[in-house]
């Protein structure tokens, strides 16, 4: 009977061996991106192309940034990603030198032009998109499922909505309710209450002069923005000064009173970036919000 049990346990041993030379070392990753198609590898990327800053801190923050070949001209955080050969930008990225970088997945966003000419010619495309604090939470469980680490997605999120709630803690009882206007670009893009800016500035305590019903990032006509009498306008540093040179701006109690927080470009960076430093612009808000900010 031993000698039996033995024998049953060599073949045992010896089909397991076998199964395992057999078997692929992972599993294939299989995701579905925000337009819809099936992203499939067989194994975790190595060689990865990223064309947008948001998808590119994702990356590093999820603990592959070694793996990042090259990034859009844009992609400047962490610090490791300024060395890599930059590709350009969202409306103008080079094909010819993507290819040369030998990707095993192009991750872009799904406004650039170029997925369909990628996948045409062999490449793996992830097309990842966010607006708001949800879509935000849904791109880094897509990221973190192509790299392979799902696990830690859950984590990095815990770790933005920590920050948010250190932010909440910034903000003085006398600045909630503070109505504001922020401003994406001089051409009067502005982040309206259901973007992920208007939603920390919702958990900020704040009220945003941009209604949900614009949608996240609506255009506005600028006499929209006088009506609306913000009492905190916020922008990049580098649009400040020409407020008072619009047409009825220099009437607005904020512009009179200097209630504008211009952001310094690596601030602006950080809000204009829907990813994983999320709790970092949520900070940057709180202090444009606190009287102890400095900027108003």
């Amino acid at each position: 009977m031993t000698m039996g049990w033995s024998f049953w346990f060599r073949v045992l041993a010896m089909w397991w061996l076998c199964l395992m030379l057999v078997l692929p070392a992972h599993a294939a990753i299989n995701v579905v991106d925000d337009q819809g198609a099936k992203v499939t590898l067989a194994a975790p990327p190595q060689r990865i192309v990223s064309l947008l800053p948001s998808l590119t801190e994702s990356v590093c923050v999820l603990g592959a940034c070694g793996r990042l070949v090259a990034t859009d001209r844009w992609s400047n955080w962490p610090e490791a990603v300024r060395r890599l050969p930059k590709l350009g930008g969202l409306d103008d990225a080079n094909l010819e030198l993507i290819l040369a970088q030998r990707p095993d997945l192009v991750l872009l966003s799904s406004s650039n032009r170029l997925a369909a000419r990628l996948r045409a010619l062999g490449l793996t495309v992830a097309e990842l998109d966010a607006e708001d604090l949800p879509q935000v939470q849904r791109l880094l469980t897509k990221v973190a499922a192509l790299l392979g680490v799902p696990q830690q997605a859950a984590v990095q999120w815990q770790l933005i909505e920590s920050d948010i709630r250190k932010a909440q803690a910034m903000v003085p009882p006398s600045a909630r309710g503070t109505r504001v206007y922020f401003e994406v670009s001089s051409a009067l893009y502005a982040a309206g209450e259901s973007s992920y800016i208007g939603q920390l500035l919702t958990r900020l305590g704040a009220v945003n002069v941009v209604s949900a019903q614009w949608g996240p990032f609506p255009k506005l006509n600028p006499e929209f923005v006088v009506r609306a009498q913000p009492d905190l306008i916020m922008l990049s540093a580098t649009e400040a000064e020409g407020l008072v040179r619009r047409p009825g701006w220099s009437q607005m109690k904020a512009v009179r009173h200097g209630r504008i927080c211009a952001m310094p470009p690596v601030e602006y960076d950080v809000l204009s970036r829907p990813g994983p430093r999320l709790g970092a612009a949520a900070q940057v808000l709180a202090r444009c919000l606190a009287p102890a900010g400095g900027r108003r």
